[in-house]
């Protein structure tokens, strides 16, 4: 117990570090009187719309609290609050961060990359930092608590922490679907008013929704990617304990007491924060092009996963020694995140030829562009699944179902590093949004395009990351459910199995098909707000007066609100009710059901947006006639249908699989 002392330890110095990189992102000028308020709008926008997603939050929380209290037990309802108040405490934090860091980086582009990128980085850093040290720290502090309370450390003791999973589980959700609306219906409505009809650039200062579409940025790809990793994070820590309980009843690991199987996984992740810091501090270059800082990452996240292997190294060999088929399992979901994210930056990255394929295709017309971005999204499923499977069989091989689980905590074990790196991105897009708005000289908007294509790639590698740590997480989780219930077989001659697998397989198509129709629906609102704008406001093309921004804000957050709470009630609503009617077997085979096509769908989903998005980047960048020609038009098409695709649906199927896994195991006592 006093080895496990390390995880608050690792976890405060990560908050420290978050801090000081706050504090010298926030020492910086946030520029002139136009785009102090320009960033001021944003970030209004930001908070109003969290205050009001929080809000709703709250009572959601407040509801199933009680009912974990009467129905389960007190402490894992004290587990689920904590659980939920620090993801959105991270999430406020983080976002935050961003919001001030945003217009300081536009106007450090004024001095150079350099500086440009420093400071857009730091804010980067609070994000990812926040997240993983709030997690851990948590989780931890629950664990002592709630063992010094019980006085065991047994898997019903355990089980109670899957609560605070719980509770991760139920701000992502919001999170994540809510904010995936809010951006893609003020971006969707934004581009189809804005470049194609009126014929003016992204980001022009006489849209009226383009403050809405930089609002979305914050809430959905710092706030909704935050809430879905912290989710996964602390998820596949948990889920790892209560499988390490059973492995150890089970007697799996005859020479490991149970104490160290559960300890592991939770101390793997207290390192990997001090690892992440490390490989931050890494992030260097001699060159600030588009390429060189590109690579900067690569170095810093390489750096971060080779000290991580180290430390796992000599956490197997202090607490269980001799069992080296656990460290192979870590290090499998390490090695496994690393190479899905190269696999989707090959799919979606437009210096490839899948995404090459797709320009061509847009010389042709829009048809031929979203065949051509549908095929690759179908084709970019093939890697990973096959990265997946290995990691899967050979974790399965080397310590079992203990090592499966594992393989998601390897996985996630840098997530600090990663995230810093994903949340770096958003931050760069608002500032480029700022430079364009404010009428920056053409070598700021240059400087801060250079950090926004940068941003675009590791955006689209952290959505790849994100839904295979969603898919090792809901995997474990899955595995506790089993031992939950006592199911050592899941019977697939049983025809109730198979019934639960065919709905297990349905519910990812229904759960996009909703997140889906609520962007179009919340786009076309936009889309007549514009026009009306446009319409009715005397001299707005012409930019001698300013457009209503309030009005697209509002819009986008009533929607986003409204549309969030049916998939909401799917997600957590549909394991109980399976569970009680259909019986165990049938819920094991909806969770096997939805993991599967879950998983290849999110895949599909993201790598298809992201592919027509840099389609859509390439021509913007002169190619091909550029801006306005033919093909800009196709591209323009496809990366439309492609932004709910990367950045609501495909996302949104992370916080579903696990949703759903967890629930599944925290309400397992009543379908026993």
């Amino acid at each position: 117990m006093d080895l496990l002392l390390i995880v608050p330890v690792c976890s405060i110095i990560g908050l420290i570090y978050a801090g000081l990189c706050y504090t010298r992102m926030s020492k910086e000028s946030p520029g002139d009187a136009l785009m102090q308020k320009i960033a001021a709008a944003i970030y209004l926008g930001t908070t109003t719309y969290k205050k009001r997603q929080n809000t709703a939050v709250a009572v959601f929380i407040i509801i199933l609290a009680i009912v974990l209290a009467l129905v389960i037990n007190p402490l894992t309802a004290v587990c689920y609050v904590v659980g939920a108040s620090l993801s959105v405490l991270a999430g406020f934090v983080g976002v935050y961060a961003a919001t001030k860091a945003n217009v300081r980086t536009t106007n450090a582009a004024r001095e150079g990359i350099e500086k440009a990128f420093n400071v857009s980085f730091s804010g980067g850093k609070v994000m990812g930092l926040t997240v993983v040290g709030l997690g851990m720290l948590g989780l931890s502090m629950m664990y002592f608590i709630i063992v010094g309370i019980t006085g065991s450390t047994d898997e019903a003791t355990i089980s109670i922490l899957s609560g605070f999973s719980l509770g991760a589980s139920s701000v992502a959700l919001f999170a994540r679907v809510g904010g995936g609306i809010f951006t893609k219906a003020a971006d969707v409505g934004a581009d189809l008013v804005g470049k194609v009809e009126a014929g003016i650039p992204e980001d022009d200062p006489r849209n009226p929704a383009v403050i809405a579409d930089n609002v979305g940025d914050n809430v959905g790809d710092i706030c909704g990617m935050g809430a879905d990793l912290y989710e996964s994070y602390v998820g596949a820590v948990i889920a790892t304990m209560l499988v390490g309980a059973g492995a150890a009843m089970a007697q799996h690991f005859p020479e490991v007491t149970s104490l160290h199987l559960i300890m592991f996984p939770m101390l793997v992740a207290g390192l990997g924060i001090i690892a992440s810091v490390a490989g931050t501090l890494l992030v260097r270059s001699n060159r600030y092009d588009a390429v060189s800082i590109h690579k900067a990452f690569n170095t810093g996240t390489f750096a971060s996963l080779i000290i991580a292997v180290f430390a796992t190294y000599i956490l197997v060999q202090m607490l269980m020694p001799g069992e080296l088929g656990i460290f192979t399992a870590t290090i499998t979901g390490l090695i496994a995140g690393f190479l899905i994210g190269l696999s989707t930056e090959y799919y979606t990255s437009y210096d490839h030829k899948p995404t090459r394929s797709i320009i061509s295709a847009a010389q042709t017309g829009a048809a031929t562009d979203v065949i051509a971005g549908i095929s690759v999204g179908m084709e970019s499923t093939f890697i990973p699944v096959i990265i997946i499977s290995a990691a899967i069989a050979i974790a399965a091989h080397v310590a079992g179902m203990y090592g499966i689980a594992l393989a998601g905590v390897g996985m996630l074990a840098v997530l600090g590093m990663t995230l810093s790196v994903d949340a770096f991105g958003p931050i760069a897009d608002n500032a480029g949004g700022i430079a364009e708005m404010s009428h920056q000289p053409k070598e700021v908007r240059a400087i801060t395009g250079t950090l926004d294509t940068v941003g675009n790639k590791t955006a689209a590698i952290g959505k790849g990351f994100a839904i295979g740590g969603a898919a090792l997480t809901a995997l474990g989780f899955f595995i506790a459910y089993t031992q939950a219930v006592r199911l050592p077989l899941v019977d697939m001659l049983d025809p109730m199995v198979f019934v639960g697998i065919l709905i297990g397989a349905m519910l990812p198509f229904l759960f996009c098909s909703l997140t889906l129709k609520a962007v179009g629906k919340a786009a076309v609102l936009i889309v007549n707000e514009v026009r009306r704008q446009f319409r009715e406001i005397k001299g707005l093309m012409e930019g001698t007066a300013e457009p209503d921004y309030e009005s697209c804000i509002s819009i986008s957050t009533d929607a986003a609100l409204r549309e969030m709470i049916i998939p909401g009630i799917i997600a957590i609503f549909t394991p109980l009710l399976v569970g009680k009617t259909l019986g165990i077997t049938s819920l094991a085979g909806m969770l096997v059901g939805s993991i599967a096509s879950g998983f290849i769908l999110a895949v599909f989903m993201a790598n298809a947006g992201g592919a027509w998005d840099n389609t859509k980047k390439f021509i913007e960048r002169g190619n091909y006639g550029g801006m306005g020609s033919f093909a800009h038009k196709a591209a323009l098409t496809g990366d439309t249908v492609g932004d709910p695709f990367k950045d609501t649906a495909g996302p949104a199927l992370n916080i579903l699989l696990k949703l759903m896994a967890v629930v599944s195991v925290v309400f397992a006592p009543l379908f026993l």
